[in-house]
């Protein structure tokens, strides 16, 4: 078995990993690119791998750097199931068609600057209608199953704990008669977050890949993030100025609209303050959200059934229109306005940015990661004046940022997470994250479990050997009669033992030499014997 890694490789979005055995290729998330100019480029290119050759897709969960490809590959080709758990089928069938608008619309304004400059204009990525076409082929699968979607393929989705419906994958491929377990861990999430559950626990692997989003640093105060949201909103509200956040549209809106809704109930929010979702998807996730009472956890569950429902709230105002839109661009106070997209790269939010980050009365609060290049990550990081539309704009709006709402495990949750898995991995491969963050991380999990780690480039092909799995001899008691010469021989082999196991898992790491790994097989089971 080979696997690609065409996306998600030292950076935090483009999630894409193609599979090859020696009976079926297929592909695990399809992500769309974000961040800086170069990375966004890659989504306007070719595939790597041939779509008409793939036969199925598993989606981890519906965020677009995870899924938002996928129309362009089914554009190209690709026409087979396209498997997801049940929230992630329904969100993708609003947000395929979402990402097509935006993808429109953006290049749709683009273009009139470049035809009024005489240059060549541009084709969007795919267009609603691409969008649409691929609908289709989204196939449910529920979480918990083993299912076999091809000879010698079978997968488990499990719930990551990161946004409705988000899936671990559990793969197990079998080549000549040896089986191999592969784990995708997609995005996961923060324990005791609202609404969902928390993630899986998972024991046993083969290989696993993990994402790395925060390898290097820990989520602050998570259990304070009302309390913090709660200052901002009454520091905005006396400065007299608007509360505007970038927000993703699934998830992140969902988890804000919860602790606003438990600070109204407590009487902390003053019910006079306009709460508006300007974003036609985040309004269709947050209907789908509020019917999906099945994947919630035990305490969203007893607020439901005491007849407080903490996705709707008296002041909550929905803005479906582009009118709607605009009219809320005339609101100087006094309002609080969720917009997407979380990045600040495209959609709504550019223009609630471009009417109010001027203003010194107004907070721009980011609650989601920011990737590299995006204009999110610049306002954060401090510029002064960032283009908005090719317009310049200063940046004087007081800027704030709540990392407790993120929806992807910390340091301490990523390593938690990890420690529960009881046999030793062969390779642990961290994927999506930043360079810096996944170096941290590998040394921290080096430093602690002793694992190997490997951190692939984009566009690696690994191919993942199944390997005999020998147990090493463990000295129990000895008894008197064993003179002490005999028993150092047999440490000595032991710690030698070790060594090659070890090295033996290297390998993969370092140069994927297949003599080599078969002279070390071979030492490996002469020692077995001598022990």
């Amino acid at each position: 078995m080979k696997i690609k890694f065409l996306g998600a490789a030292k950076t935090v979005t483009g999630s894409f990993y193609v599979i090859d055995t020696d009976k079926v290729r297929f592909a695990v998330d399809c992500g769309l690119f974000q961040g800086t100019r170069e990375l966004k480029e890659k989504n306007y290119a070719d595939f790597s791998v041939d779509p008409k050759s793939i036969e199925f897709l598993v989606l981890t969960h519906a965020h677009i750097d995870h899924s938002g490809l996928t129309p362009k590959l089914c554009k190209a080709g690709f026409t087979g199931p396209i498997y997801c758990s049940p929230p992630t089928n329904e969100l993708c069938q609003v947000m395929f068609p979402d990402a097509g608008h935006i993808q429109e619309s953006e290049v749709e304004r683009k273009n009139r600057k470049l035809s009024r400059a005489g240059n060549k204009t541009l084709e969007p990525i795919y267009t609603v209608e691409d969008a649409v076409q691929c609908l289709p082929q989204l196939r449910s699968l529920n979480y918990d199953e083993v299912i076999g979607l091809a000879p010698g393929v079978e997968i488990r989705l499990r719930d990551a704990g990161h946004i409705l419906g988000s899936s671990i994958i559990e793969l197990w491929v079998e080549e000549n008669g040896e089986k191999v377990k592969v784990v995708f861990s997609g995005d996961l999430g923060q324990p005791n977050q609202p609404i969902i559950k928390d993630p899986t626990i998972i024991e046993d692997a083969d290989y696993l890949l993990m994402e790395s989003t925060y390898g290097d640093r820990n989520h602050k105060e998570v259990s304070k993030r009302a309390e913090q949201l709660k200052k901002v909103i009454d520091d905005t509200m006396k400065r007299g100025g608007n509360l505007v956040i970038p927000s993703f549209a699934v998830e992140r809106t969902q988890d804000l609209l919860y602790d606003l809704s438990v600070l109204q109930t407590q009487g902390q929010l003053d019910p006079s303050i306009d709460i508006y979702i300007d974003s036609p998807l985040a309004i269709a996730a947050t209907e789908i959200f509020k019917k999906s009472t099945a994947y919630y956890d035990q305490e969203t569950m007893e607020m439901v059934n005491s007849g407080h429902h903490p996705l709707k709230l008296p002041n909550l105002k929905y803005s479906r229109t582009q009118q709607e839109s605009m009219e809320l661009n005339k609101i100087q106070k006094n309002a609080i306005i969720i917009s997407a997209s979380g990045m600040c790269d495209a959609g709504r939010i550019k223009y609630h940015l471009k009417y109010n980050l001027w203003r010194p009365e107004c907070t721009i609060l980011f609650v989601g990661y920011q990737a590299v290049g995006t204009l999110g990550r610049r306002i954060l990081e401090g510029e002064k004046c960032v283009k908005i539309h090719s317009e310049n704009v200063a940046v004087k709006a007081n800027i704030q940022n709540i990392d407790a709402y993120s929806a992807h495990a910390d340091q301490n949750g990523l390593m938690s997470w990890l420690k529960n898995f009881n046999k030793e991995l062969k390779t642990l491969f961290l994927v999506h994250g930043e360079e810096k963050s996944q170096q941290v991380l590998a040394d921290l999990v080096r430093k602690e479990l002793g694992l190997n780690v490997v951190i692939p480039n984009w566009l690696d092909e690994i191919e993942l050997k199944p390997v005999e799995v020998l147990q090493p001899v463990q000295v129990i008691s000895v008894v008197p009669e064993i003179q002490s010469e005999t028993l150092n021989k047999a440490l000595a082999a032991e710690e030698l033992y070790l060594k090659i196991r070890s090295r033996l898992n290297g390998l993969y790491q370092e140069s994927y030499n297949n003599a080599q790994y078969d002279e070390l097989i071979e030492k490996l089971k002469k020692l077995e014997t001598e022990l």
